[in-house]
């Protein structure tokens, strides 16, 4: 059977230049999900598969309390019903949260069965949510394993990780090796406010150095980036809005240079923001809540920003990479491994 799966391979899934991100689908805590917005939710599946952004990103741990995969499900129905532009070229990626429950490479099997019933056909990218190597580190082997056996068996056509650092990256990679399976994907928290894993952890470059592309996840800093919120004005309503009092005063200087850029251009900061992650590499995927903010999504593409732009994001948003500069940094998720 080893010699089998080591002899096997697949064409590698086709990845856009940006994808959607649907962490907002079904979470009533945090993005005030309601099921009368599955209509919109579906027009923006359609805008942004017809215009090429074909990687829709999930996680069976989406959604809160009794709409939990409420995200898997609702992409299964919109993919199902879509007849336009990229149908061939849809990617339908969820992420298997490492659950304290979920200590065997069976119990990862089962999982991954579970979110192909919800997105109602087998899944084209599946992911470990998290590492749990700042808690349960013995829990990573036998959950790789798990994921592994999903592409062996044919269930999913590529397999990536979420928030590993390069330590644990190597040693993932050390392990699918031994398979002879490949690590199609990485994703992270990245963006202008939040630089920590690739630009201190190096993770880019060890990322191209093993064929791995890495994705930006809150790419516009839950909506930080958009140039919609400031201190005079309303904030989103609980744990976000708690947040963006914190940091909107400590970003201004950000902000307002997006602003200037996204003016000289005649576009949003947000798709400043987002050219900037497409300019470093990444593929960011922004979620979407309406249509129109998946139209201004679309319009970070097809056009890149200067290198003397890039420069100036770069120099307001890292400072002088001190601690005090990182005050102003977006707080990294808690399982982000080193």
């Amino acid at each position: 059977m080893a010699l089998l799966e080591t002899d096997r391979r697949s064409p590698p899934i086709p990845l856009p230049e940006m994808g959607c991100g649907t962490w907002a689908w079904g979470n009533r805590l945090l993005w005030g999900y309601d099921p009368a917005m599955d209509g919109e939710l579906g027009q923006v599946f359609d805008h942004c598969l017809s215009h090429g952004v074909t990687l829709f990103d999930s996680g069976d741990s989406y959604g809160t309390g009794r709409l939990n995969g409420r995200s898997e499900t609702l992409l299964g129905q919109f993919a199902q019903g879509y007849t336009g532009p990229n149908r061939d070229r849809l990617c339908l990626a969820t992420k298997l949260a490492a659950y304290p429950w979920r200590l065997t490479r069976g119990a990862v099997v089962r999982a991954g069965a579970a979110s192909a019933e919800r997105l109602g056909r087998p899944i084209d990218l599946v992911q470990m949510h998290w590492s749990t190597a700042n808690y349960a580190p013995w829990q990573e082997g036998p959950f790789l394993d798990g994921l592994m056996d999903l592409y062996a068996q044919g269930q999913v056509k590529a397999v990536g990780l979420s928030n590993f650092g390069p330590q644990r990256l190597k040693l993932a990679h050390q392990r699918f090796q031994a398979r002879g399976i490949p690590i199609a994907t990485l994703q992270v928290q990245y963006s202008l406010l939040s630089t920590y894993p690739v630009t201190e952890l190096g993770l880019k470059e060890l990322c191209d150095q093993l064929g791995i592309r890495l994705i930006a996840y809150s790419p516009l800093a839950l909506g930080l980036l958009t140039g919609k919120y400031s201190t005079q004005g309303d904030l989103p309503p609980g744990l976000r809005g708690v947040l963006f009092r914190q940091l909107l005063p400590r970003i201004q200087p950000l902000l307002d240079t997006l602003g200037a850029i996204a003016a000289s251009r005649d576009k949003t900061p947000a798709q400043v923001a987002l050219n900037w992650c497409l300019c470093k590499g990444t593929i960011p995927i922004p979620g979407a809540k309406t249509l129109a903010q998946a139209e201004q999504n679309t319009g970070a593409l097809g056009w890149w920003l200067g290198a003397g732009e890039v420069e100036e994001l770069d120099r307001v948003a890292l400072g002088d990479g001190s601690r005090s500069a990182r005050k102003g940094q977006m707080v990294q998720n808690i399982f982000q491994s080193r």
